[in-house]
């Protein structure tokens, strides 16, 4: 008699894996941070290759580091060719009002939100701590990206302002530029002070999302294209609101660093 259960298909499981997660001991936040991690098709720490790094803030997995690293991965295709295959370091987020907040002088915001005007520590994190672990661990070459959203586009402006060379591709998406009544954009970039001659790429984005955050963007992009040592885009998503634009702007900002 034949075996009754011969040609059944007999189901099997196992995880799709994406990334991985490092943990890594702060002493500048005093805390554990999360690190998602996606690695390009082939990587090899004993490969003679070195990738671009491509820093997410809001990286945590219920943020934007899966739809990110998708992306990433698409314009890797060889048949799209729009992107260097690169790692990506999804940050994840503790509390990010602190961490991509400067102190602000509007009494209301202390009020509402205690924990802000932290960004100094966060951004000591990142040099001191984060990119030594990630050019440690990782095979990297020395182009870094580093993507930020609303008040992670407040950060980035903040880092490309105070600290230009801690990156030299910049995404700043939606920025919360309102922050502190707009004092960043009074502020005098280091960029633009004589001796500075870091190659530096920035993109600029913004949707329908009303008077003040178009115009700070705006304003942003139009002072970046004053400076000489930086090369800058805008765009206007004029179809995409604050919650829809970040996947869209991320790949128009592939498709103009490619130009």
């Amino acid at each position: 008699m034949a075996n009754s259960s011969f040609g059944q298909n007999t189901p099997t499981t196992k995880p799709f894996v994406l990334g991985h997660i490092d943990a890594i001991s702060s002493k500048e936040l005093g805390e554990i941070r999360t690190l998602n991690i996606y690695l390009p098709e082939g990587y090899s720490k004993d490969s003679l290759s070195k990738y671009p790094v491509i820093y997410l803030l809001d990286g945590s997995a219920d943020e934007d580091f899966i739809h990110i690293a998708g992306l990433v991965q698409f314009a890797n295709f060889p048949w799209v060719n729009l992107l260097p295959k690169s790692v990506v370091v999804g940050i994840a987020n503790v509390d990010r009002r602190r961490d991509f907040t400067y102190p602000t002088t509007i009494e209301k915001d202390k009020k509402d939100y205690p924990t802000t005007g932290q960004s100094q520590r966060f951004i000591a994190f990142l040099e001191k701590e984060l990119q030594p672990y990630i050019q440690k661990t990782y095979s990297s070459n020395p182009s870094k990206t580093i993507i930020g959203q609303s008040l992670g586009g407040l950060l980035a402006t903040e880092i490309l302002f105070k600290k230009p060379t801690l990156f030299n591709q910049y995404v700043i998406v939606s920025p919360s530029l309102w922050w502190d009544n707009e004092s960043l954009l009074a502020y005098q970039p280091a960029f633009s002070q004589p001796g500075f001659h870091q190659k530096t790429t920035v993109f600029v984005a913004v949707g329908k999302e009303g008077k003040v955050m178009e115009t700070d963007a705006n304003r942003l992009a139009d002072m970046l294209k004053k400076a000489a040592s930086v090369k800058t885009d805008f765009h206007y998503f004029a179809d995409e609101n604050h919650g829809s634009i970040l996947h869209l702007a991320v790949y128009k900002a592939f498709e103009q660093f490619k130009k």
